[in-house]
């Protein structure tokens, strides 16, 4: 069968029997989604064996396929070990911080910013962009009208200076106490 009257004689068996097609399906998977999947998998199948398809027992065929298709499904674990919906929200990893971990992100973030409001101008406004607003260096540099290499060093220079501060603060921490 050459290819042109393959994809026609396709589209004549998809458009007859995709209804009887979806309502085997549907009737073994008793869902809609599980159902349109199945009588995809059904047509996908029936595509690819086209050459050997005997045209003389067409319904038989695709029903047959059909059939196995929902047979499968049926007898695939998957299938049979669904969790209920509970147990299955209950596995989903919370990934919200709790509010001890919301509370401490907040104070460094607002920590971070205070030191780099202490820079110099043109680290000032490059660590705030950067390090507090989170903005990418090209947005920076074309907010500024810089070179990228400008403000990739300004940036480099800015983080030497906060780490610097942070070292200053941590050694009068320690005199302290």
């Amino acid at each position: 069968m050459d290819r042109i009257n393959a994809e026609v004689y396709f589209e004549y068996l998809l458009s007859t029997y995709q209804r009887l097609v979806y309502s085997i399906c549907y009737k073994a998977a008793g869902n809609q989604f599980d159902a349109e999947d199945l009588t995809q998998e059904t047509f996908l199948a029936i595509y690819k064996n086209l050459s050997t398809f005997d045209r003389s027992y067409e319904k038989a065929w695709v029903c047959k396929i059909a059939s196995n298709k929902c047979l499968d499904f049926l007898k695939s674990a998957k299938r049979r070990v669904q969790p209920a919906e509970e147990e299955m929200f209950s596995q989903l990893e919370d990934r919200a911080d709790t509010p001890e971990e919301a509370y401490l992100q907040k104070e460094s973030k607002d920590h971070v910013y205070e030191i780099c409001q202490n820079l110099k101008e043109p680290y000032k406004t490059v660590a705030t962009e950067h390090f507090c607003r989170e903005k990418s260096v090209s947005e920076i540099a074309e907010e500024q009208g810089k070179n990228i290499k400008t403000i990739q060093t300004q940036i480099y220079r800015a983080k030497g200076m906060l780490k610097k501060t942070v070292k200053e603060e941590r050694a009068r921490c320690r005199k302290i106490s």
